[in-house]
């Protein structure tokens, strides 16, 4: 498999060998800054067992939470794909950006102004220091992938993302792809 950087906009797939790690053991991350002082992302594919009305009393609609990471787990972060509704957002790239003006974000959603599939909301995220992520990559516990759903990757489905992945890889991915999440449980 040809090797792709890491860059802002891609995903990183964890490898199956990623087994025992609550956080990222399957998970698919979207890289919203690369740069010389380090990487952060969200994970796309794993939802939390409550939603943003019972965290935000304020807001009327229930949208989906994931675990953006571990890091700063007590912080609400967001990406979407209507920087025209919301002022101060930042591109992450394919027209998928990151955060912006929460209070007008509380409107939009009461209004009905913003739909699931616009927006994805996230506790925490994944941060790696300056070469972590390298190295992660170096021994295998990563694929760097273009992010070829581009913005539609906000609404793909958190249960099929990373198995869909590896289908896409082929090769001895494709066996991974139906195994058990813990394979000492086969």
């Amino acid at each position: 498999m040809i090797a792709l950087k890491p860059q802002k906009g891609h995903l990183l797939i964890a490898e199956p060998s990623i087994i025992g790690d609550v956080s990222f053991n399957r998970s698919v991350v979207l890289l919203a800054e690369h740069n010389n002082e380090g990487s952060v992302g969200f994970i796309l594919n794993k939802p939390l067992s409550f939603r943003l009305n019972e965290l935000i009393p304020e807001i009327t609609k229930s949208f989906k939470i994931y675990n953006g990471g571990p890091v700063e787990q007590d912080n609400l972060y967001f990406i979407h794909k209507v920087p025209q509704k919301i002022s101060n957002s930042i591109e992450i790239s394919n027209g998928i950006y990151w955060g912006g003006d929460f209070e007008v974000i509380v409107q939009l959603i009461n209004n009905g102004d913003i739909k699931s599939a616009d927006i994805k909301f996230f506790l925490g995220y994944s941060g790696w220091d300056t070469l972590q992520l390298e190295k992660e990559l170096q021994s295998n516990s990563w694929i760097v992938s273009e992010n070829t759903y581009k913005s539609n990757v906000i609404r793909k489905s958190a249960s099929s993302l990373w198995k869909e992945k590896m289908v896409e890889f082929g090769g001895d991915y494709l066996l991974w792809s139906n195994a058990p999440e813990n394979p000492n449980l086969n």
